[in-house]
């Protein structure tokens, strides 16, 4: 009687399913990735209020100069939050990793502001653009100046992403070319005193514009974060996000507002970083390696707390020289964007 055969011992399965993060091994590495920039962030956050105390710890001195120094820390904390939301939520929104939001002129108007205030009304100009109603101004300022450029160039039959941004290029050159204009007929000691302010440093920010800044903040990243799956939908393109019943364009506007009021609270707290934005995106895409804006969302913000607050305790505490933060980023920032363009080998 011939003996039953058995059959092949199946090879084991690995659970898998068709979300953000489809396998078990994915799910490790991203909460792994997670952990480890929150322990980062939180040891230059303790480094930043602990590092070269002179008072003993836990004294009333130590803990008053720690709360002088809780300042730099949570503007940190708020621009890495801006820059990186904004960031990603723009490169998903044009379908372009490369490009940020700094792209559609915010930085140059910027810079027209602060030079036009000292063109015009001289070194006092400077102090005149510093105080919470000035900074509200300048929010408000490039809120408008988006809001008109968007609704504009998208609201049309023949709008489109591509086009907006090829205006905003333009937009921008032309008023960076005015600010050089005016810069090129200011004093010497005019001219010093305006590139401290068009230098992007944690030293700028004024602690009186967080009453403003955070709540800005808070508001337009969390509508941002809340609407993490719409975006994933409008990551698949127009057609396949109308196929599924969004509101392409209307949705598009939307975030793109909420983008440059991110931008703008940025740019007024301590000046223009342009390649800081791409930096922390660029990084957060491979750190978390999945699509889910979800999911990207917090490992772009740690990024960016990681980034910023890293160059500001190495800079400060280490070489002394705290003003070349936004210098420092700005070169590390395009070598990574020369080389991301070298690797790709297209724009």
């Amino acid at each position: 009687m011939p003996e039953p055969t058995t059959a092949p011992a199946a090879a084991p399965r690995t659970a898998r399913h068709s979300g953000a993060l489809p396998t078990a091994r994915a799910h490790r590495r991203y909460w792994a990735v997670l952990t480890a920039l929150a322990v980062l962030s939180a040891l230059i956050v303790v480094g930043t209020l602990a590092w070269d105390n002179p008072m003993p710890f836990g004294t009333t001195g130590f803990w008053r100069i720690a709360e002088l120094r809780a300042t730099s820390v949570v503007i940190i904390v708020v621009v890495a939050f801006c820059q990186a939301l904004a960031t990603v939520a723009f490169q998903t929104v044009t379908n372009n990793r490369i490009i940020t939001p700094s792209i559609m002129g915010f930085e140059s108007l910027y810079r027209v502001i602060q030079t036009g205030a000292v063109f015009f009304l001289g070194i006092a100009g400077a102090t005149l653009v510093q105080g919470v109603w000035q900074f509200v101004a300048q929010v408000v300022l490039m809120v408008a100046f988006a809001a008109v450029l968007y609704g504009w160039l998208l609201s049309g039959k023949y709008g489109n992403i591509q086009v907006m941004l090829l205006i905003g290029i333009i937009l921008g050159g032309g008023l960076g070319a005015l600010s050089t204009f005016m810069q090129r007929l200011l004093t010497p000691t005019e001219f010093d005193v305006l590139t401290a302010r068009l230098i992007g440093s944690i030293a700028n920010a004024d602690a009186s514009y967080l009453a403003v800044s955070l709540p800005l903040a808070a508001v337009a990243g969390g509508a941002l974060w809340a609407g993490g799956r719409r975006l994933n939908v409008l990551a698949l393109g127009r057609e396949a996000a109308t196929n599924v019943g969004v509101n392409h364009r209307r949705e598009t506007i939307v975030v793109l507002l909420l983008v440059s009021l991110l931008m703008a609270v940025s740019t007024s707290l301590i000046g223009p970083m342009t390649f800081f934005g791409f930096l922390v995106a660029m990084l957060s895409y491979q750190l978390a390696d999945t699509h889910d804006h979800r999911y990207v969302f917090p490992v772009a913000w740690l990024t960016g707390i990681v980034v910023l607050g890293g160059a500001y305790f190495v800079l400060k505490n280490i070489f002394y020289a705290a003003g070349s933060v936004g210098i420092i980023i700005e070169i590390v920032g395009g070598t990574f964007f020369l080389v991301h363009i070298l690797r790709k080998g297209r724009l």
